[in-house]
């Protein structure tokens, strides 16, 4: 196993405990949830086979279930965002050479691309796990609010989680 896995895995797990003992009591506005721990999904190698990405997230999603008692809805929303994460960053970058072996980031692709890759992701995450959450259409307008707002929570936290851990010498495209 490659060295960035191991070192991905750890950091997962540190993110998970994070998010299930720090960032699930944080509500922000009684409306505001920050994942953090979605951010190794989304930081992962571009080149990671499509079968370990989908059970990267799928466990992430399991674990985190787990943690929070919310059954599957972590599984499936993580699953998910495994699953768009390439067509997601490809639709904001050219596919090529320079970007098959990529680890998306702010230093990696900058703040335009990375920050529209970033709140994409986010979006999706949080629509479906607050949709499968609720799992009742009726409550759309509280579904939708709570959606936009642990959206932009979560960005702005993950960017902020980047910048620290990210390392600055990685070849900018």
């Amino acid at each position: 196993m490659d060295k960035n896995y191991v070192t991905n895995l750890l950091l997962q797990f540190v993110l998970i405990l994070v998010q299930a003992l720090v960032f699930n009591h944080i509500v922000l506005f009684d409306v505001a949830i920050a994942f953090v721990f979605i951010y190794i999904i989304i930081r992962l190698p571009m080149d990671m086979n499509t079968n370990w990405l989908l059970t990267w997230g799928f466990l992430a999603g399991v674990v985190m279930d787990l943690f929070s008692d919310t059954p599957g809805v972590n599984a499936v929303a993580c699953t998910v965002l495994a699953m768009v994460k390439t067509p997601m960053l490809y639709a904001y970058v050219p596919r090529d050479d320079r970007t098959k072996n990529i680890y998306p980031s702010l230093a990696s692709l900058g703040f335009s691309i990375y920050g529209k890759y970033l709140l994409s992701m986010t979006l999706i995450y949080c629509v479906l796990a607050f949709s499968l959450e609720y799992f009742n259409f009726a409550d759309v307008k509280e579904i939708s609010i709570m959606s936009a707002s642990s959206a932009a929570f979560t960005f702005i936290i993950l960017l902020s989680v980047d910048s620290l851990i990210a390392s600055h010498r990685e070849k900018r495209l």
